[in-house]
C-alpha cells in the first residue's frame, strides 16, 4: 500500500483506534518502559516517525510532570490521526509527513522512534523508508523500531490495513545498509488481554554512524 491508501484507512478507522489504544495508559508496561529507557539514552530532539493519535509522542515531550521536557516532533499522514493528537496534545509539534520523505534537514534529531509505524510498508521499499529515518538522524542518534514478529516479509490480515511479519535477523541487514548499526534486540509475547495485538512483539535499537 502507498501512503495515500493507508492514510485513507486510517483516517476510516481513526475514532475506534484511539478509543481503544489512544493514551500511554492503555499500552503494554512493557512498552512503555522500553520507549521510556529509550528516551534517556538519545540526547536532542526526538522525531515519532508515524506518530498516529500522538500518545507516544507526547509521552516523549515529558513522561511525567517532575522530568525534564524535550523537543519531539510527531509525524503521520492520517489527518485525522494529527487532528485527534493536536487536540489532545496542543503542547506538542505535529507535521503531515511520510516517512519516504520527512521535511527535515540531515541530522536534525537525535533519536527516531518508529514503533508499530513501519508495519504497512511493502517489503521491497523498506529500504528506502530506514535510508530516510537514517537521514535525519544525528551521527550517534538512535532509531528504536517496533514491529511484529514473525516470518520475514509474509503479509497478513492487520485490522486496518494489510501489514508484515519481520524478525530481527532480517531487518539488520536492511538496517545496516542504511547506515544504522544495530545495538539491541527484544522478541516477547505479548501479555494475554493486551490492548491492540496478542502478536509477538519485536524490538531493534540502532545507531546512526
Amino acid at each position: 500500500m502507498d501512503d495515500d491508501e493507508v492514510a485513507a484507512a486510517y483516517d476510516a478507522r481513526a475514532a475506534e483506534y484511539v478509543a481503544l489504544i489512544g493514551s500511554v495508559e492503555q499500552m503494554e508496561r512493557d512498552d512503555v518502559a522500553r520507549i521510556g529507557r529509550w528516551r534517556g539514552e538519545t540526547t536532542g530532539a526526538l522525531l515519532d516517525a508515524g506518530c498516529g493519535p500522538g500518545l507516544w509522542t507526547a509521552f516523549l515531550a515529558n513522561p511525567d510532570p517532575g522530568s525534564p521536557g524535550r523537543e519531539v516532533v510527531g509525524v503521520d499522514v492520517s489527518a485525522v490521526f494529527l487532528a485527534a493528537a493536536r487536540a489532545q496534545h496542543p503542547t506538542v509539534r505535529f507535521e503531515s509527513a511520510s516517512m519516504r520523505d520527512l521535511p527535515f534537514p540531515d541530522g536534525s534529531f537525535g533519536g527516531v522512534l518508529a514503533w508499530y509505524s513501519l508495519i504497512h510498508v511493502p517489503p521491497a521499499e523498506l529500504a528506502e523508508v530506514f535510508a530516510e529515518l537514517a537521514r535525519v538522524l544525528a551521527v550517534g542518534g538512535r532509531t528504536l523500531i517496533g514491529f511484529f514478529d514473525g516470518e520475514p516479509r509474509e503479509r497478513f490480515a492487520h485490522a486496518v490495513a494489510p501489514a508484515y511479519y519481520w524478525s530481527a535477523e532480517a531487518l539488520t541487514p536492511l538496517l545496516e545498509s542504511a547506515g544504522l548499526r544495530v545495538i539491541g534486540s527484544e522478541r516477547r509475547e505479548r501479555e494475554p488481554g493486551a490492548a491492540g495485538s496478542v502478536r509477538p512483539h519485536g524490538a531493534l535499537e540502532a545507531e546512526r554512524r
